[in-house]
């Protein structure tokens, strides 16, 4: 058997590695409600999947709004302000990393020929408080990012290409993992030709996530076959 590729890891956070008990879209209602006095701009969509940026600019449309990259750039910073309070009034209980995660992230984060990082439609500011907040965030070295682009295809591949550069490596040259929990976390993986483990943690049901293309599905990590997985094995 051949030497392991070196191996990018890139999860995603909401649904995946964490829920945040609703902080997110109270957070994101409240930026729209104290810019453009519309609480309701996101209830006619599902926010899961989507980049920080792509739910702002949608809501804008909806409630006729511009949407400028400025006007974009006002909601998402009083969004990561309101957010950076309402993780804190979430309990425990309902704010929480999904079983099996953090040790995943630790084992990987162990071995040689891994990089850890992340692969969310969360801008960076915004990622950094939610895992702050389950004491997750410093496990990550790098990652894709809602602000590196709103598009979550190339957000991953920032996020693979960054991977890369810690292994020292091409990109072309390694195995890259996406961890998520929708199929826009499978279609962004097969859009760099990346594998995806699927979780059914957040909205989508394992067999939602093997018919969107997911390599792999499980309930959760607590599965013992992810991790053998995950790791490169079969």
């Amino acid at each position: 058997m051949g030497a392991m590729r070196p191996t990018v890891l890139l999860f995603d956070i909401d649904g995946t590695l964490v829920t945040t008990g609703g902080a997110g879209r109270r957070s994101m209602e409240a930026a729209f409600e104290k810019l453009h006095g519309r609480r309701d701009a996101c209830d006619s969509f599902p926010m899961s999947g989507m980049t920080d940026r792509a739910i702002v600019r949608k809501a804008m449309h909806i409630i006729g709004v511009e949407d400028s990259a400025a006007a974009i750039d006002a909601v998402i910073d009083a969004y990561v302000a309101h957010l950076a309070e309402e993780v804190h009034k979430v309990d425990d209980q309902r704010y929480l990393v999904f079983p099996g995660m953090r040790e995943a992230v630790k084992e990987a984060r162990s071995r040689s020929g891994f990089a850890v990082g992340l692969g969310t439609g969360n801008v960076r500011e915004g990622a950094r408080v939610k895992l702050e907040r389950v004491s997750i965030y410093d496990q990550f070295d790098f990652g894709g990012f809602g602000c590196d682009n709103e598009d979550r295809t190339e957000l991953i591949r920032c996020g693979a290409k960054a991977g890369a550069a810690k292994l020292g490596v091409p990109v072309e040259e390694c195995r890259v993992v996406v961890i998520g929990d929708t199929p826009k976390d499978v279609h962004a993986a097969q859009g760099v030709g990346a594998e995806c483990i699927g979780v059914g943690t957040g909205t989508f049901s394992v067999q939602a996530l093997l018919d969107a293309g997911a390599t792999v599905a499980f309930p959760d990590f607590s599965h013992p076959q992810a991790l053998e997985i995950l790791l490169g094995g079969r």
